[in-house]
């Protein structure tokens, strides 16, 4: 350790070497402007590298107080600081010249007084240049110090932030369902795709009974960390209300009076909500100010299901009503959010309904899990996978073999059996 300092010290020194021998070199030129005549080179030499090493040496090791540097006192403190180094420094040179030169005459006392004002005024201006050198550098350093503590405290923040970010996300999944109930003879699919790690698209589907799922899709004015807790608090006002005998329009009413209360100005939440009756393959639903969803009929009709309902957390005193739609065998239903359809691409043009529209027409025979996929794929491709909005969709596909088939299937079946044993007999 030592051994590194004195070689950091050493370097320093000879790096400093050049710069004393420059002022030597100007202040003979000095000399010679001013008298006409060229002074001792070896004087000049002596002077230079005694008062500029001794000068450095002291003031460098002289630590006045970060805090003292913006007092008044500071400059003049220097300023004495700077007189009795620059006495010490031209009398101890001073001395050596005496003793080097063989050509003085009288004693030393007499030779500093009349040699001592060049040096000690060179040594002046050298010394206050080398403080305000000193003080500038101190200054940087600290701010440097500075800046790299608010760079560390940024990077720690923003470490804590992703962190944080990631555990919302977990916690959020967690809020969303792992596996979608199904009932009997109806396919059912969602997806949930955040513009960023937390968002405020909100969709689930709940077990109501044997024959009964409830079915919800809502979308949260915004995105990140305040989208989020709005969607939890979406989510756990969904799962509260909803019941067999809880018709959609009066969970959108419970919600929208729970919201209205605690959401602040600006704030609102579109929702569809549906209860899907597998007996009797009738949804009713209601659609409180969210996009109108899409019904693939098994004719290849495309239309949307109506019903038009205020957004949630806007008109406290809003009366919203039951609409239904049967879903028939063949039949597919498809929900969305906007961030699907305002997925701009490259150009600035969004990939819109039309695009969902045809993009689920060519998929041809598939399961809803890999129309699903495609689905959300394509608006992801058409947008660079840039999406600006959170994406979310919900597709349920009643399956082409109704009851009334699957009960003719049957008979005809068990009238084949019965046949058939009578001829064995």
């Amino acid at each position: 350790m030592k051994s590194a300092s004195s070689s950091r010290w050493l370097l320093r020194f000879l790096s400093l070497q050049p710069l004393y021998l420059a002022i030597a070199a100007g202040v003979y030129a000095i000399f010679w402007a001013a008298t006409g005549e060229a002074p001792s080179l070896s004087v000049t030499l002596i002077y230079s590298l005694f008062l500029g090493n001794f000068t450095t040496l002291v003031l460098e090791n002289i630590r006045i107080p970060v805090s003292a540097r913006e007092s008044s006192w500071y400059w003049p403190l220097h300023l004495v600081l700077l007189l009795a180094v620059t006495a010490v420094a031209v009398t101890l040179s001073a001395l050596v010249v005496f003793l080097v030169s063989a050509n003085t005459q009288g004693g030393f006392k007499q030779f500093l007084v009349a040699a001592w004002k060049f040096p000690a005024v060179a040594n002046l201006i050298f010394g206050t240049a080398f403080f305000i050198h000193q003080t500038t550098k101190c200054r940087l350093e600290e701010r440097n110090h500075q800046l790299q503590r608010t760079i560390e405290l940024d990077r720690a923040e923003r470490e804590l932030d992703t962190a944080e970010l990631k555990q919302a996300r977990e916690i959020q999944q967690g809020l969303l369902p792992k596996e979608l109930p199904q009932l009997t003879e109806f396919e059912i699919a969602g997806a949930w795709e955040p513009a960023r790690v937390v968002g405020g698209d909100y969709y689930d589907v709940i077990r109501l009974g044997k024959d009964k799922l409830g079915i919800c899709i809502a979308d949260v004015v915004g995105k990140g960390i305040s989208a989020a807790l709005l969607m939890a608090n979406v989510q756990a006002s969904v799962r509260a209300f909803a019941s067999e005998t809880a018709s959609p329009s009066y969970v959108c009413s419970r919600i929208n009076s729970v919201l209205c209360a605690n959401l602040a100005s600006g704030k609102f939440v579109t929702l569809f909500y549906g209860v899907l009756d597998a007996s009797s393959r009738i949804l009713q639903y209601t659609n409180a100010g969210h996009l109108r969803p899409i019904l693939f009929g098994s004719d290849g009709s495309v239309k949307h299901i109506e019903n038009g309902g205020a957004l949630l957390g806007v008109f406290p005193d809003w009366k919203y009503e039951n609409s239904t739609v049967e879903l028939c065998p063949g039949d597919m239903l498809m929900l969305f959010t906007d961030g699907i359809t305002e997925a701009m691409g490259p150009s600035g043009e969004e990939f819109g309904e039309e695009r969902l529209i045809q993009v689920a027409r060519n998929t041809g025979e598939q399961s809803v899990e890999d129309l699903k996929t495609q689905l959300l794929g394509s608006a992801q491709e058409f947008c660079n996978f840039r999406m600006r909005d959170d994406a979310t969709l919900i597709l349920i596909a009643a399956s082409r073999v109704g009851p009334e088939q699957e009960q003719r299937a049957l008979t005809t079946l068990q009238n084949n059996a019965t046949e058939l044993a009578g001829a064995e007999a």
